[in-house]
């Protein structure tokens, strides 16, 4: 077994555990860690194959909410389609290493949003819809990530915990059945990428229900900015090595990003556990928090 396959056991293994506790989670933790061993052409294909069943799962669990919010993220699901469309061809053709840089540089500043609880409704609902599904086609392609801005714009429509997430799985469950197909007639997939299957497919059958348990025993919001602050942490890792890698930065000045995301990071965490709301407000709020 080799460093690489470890790590991906491992950071599988806790992206699982997060899904099973919040419904939602396994990409935004497993692609930063991940991406450091593998490039998307490689990680995308299989992580694809594994959202499409836990989106489904997700889906099928809050199956009762889904006439009342179908109608609200419809226009989302129709953006999905031309964004899944050209990220797609942007993993075809794009240089591996600046993709993975311009992945978390992309992923860093909705991480930190969601972690600095960030909130503000947005009125013409259908109308950003369009052009947010579009946008989110790109991403969820070109990293298989979707939950940070996903998770703000729902969370900022005020929705209820159900419906939030029926809503998480309808659009999920469309993003990752949309690449899927996009992969498969661009002829991304391969037996390298199927070759990850046998090191992830183990975690999720631990991981799940680890999880489930884990979230009764916790405080879930408190469980949720944990997780955020992990994923900046390794965001800033990850572009402050490949800075050094690409050599945009050379030598440990590069790692000045990783001090200060981490510096961010810091006085995020002491604000959120001096000002964090009582416990029955928290359980409230947490049921729209998402990584």
């Amino acid at each position: 077994m080799t460093s690489a396959s470890l790590a991906l056991i491992l950071i599988t293994l806790l992206a699982a555990t997060v899904n099973g506790a919040l419904g939602y989670g396994f990409s935004s933790i497993t692609v930063p860690v991940a991406l450091l061993f593998y490039t998307n052409r490689i990680l995308n294909p299989a992580l694809v194959w594994v959202e499409v069943v836990l989106n489904g799962y997700v889906l099928w669990v809050n199956r009762s909410s889904v006439p009342h919010v179908w109608r609200r993220v419809a226009p989302m699901i129709l953006g999905l389609i031309p964004g899944v469309v050209v990220g797609t061809s942007v993993v075809h053709r794009v240089h591996p290493g600046w993709l993975k840089l311009a992945t978390f540089v992309v992923l860093l500043p909705l991480i930190l949003l969601q972690a600095a609880g960030f909130r503000k409704p947005i009125r013409a609902e259908r109308r950003v819809g369009l052009a947010f599904g579009g946008g989110l086609g790109v991403l969820y392609s070109v990293t298989t990530i979707s939950g940070p801005p996903l998770a703000i714009m729902l969370n900022n429509q005020g929705l209820a915990k159900r419906d939030f997430r029926a809503a998480l799985g309808l659009v999920r469950l469309s993003e990752s059945t949309f690449t899927a197909v996009a992969y498969y007639l661009a002829g991304m997939f391969s037996t390298e990428s199927a070759g990850l299957l046998p090191y992830i497919l183990p975690s999720l059958v631990i991981g799940i229900p680890l999880g489930t348990w884990v979230i009764r025993q916790v405080r879930p919001e408190t469980f949720r900015r944990i997780c955020m602050s992990f994923d900046a942490w390794v965001v800033g890792f990850g572009i402050s090595t490949l800075l050094q890698q690409l050599h945009v930065i050379e030598g440990g000045a590069a790692f000045s990003v990783l001090a200060g995301v981490g510096t961010l990071d810091l006085w995020l965490l002491y604000r959120f556990f001096k000002y964090q709301a009582p416990p029955n407000q928290g359980a409230l709020e947490a049921v729209a928090a998402g990584p």
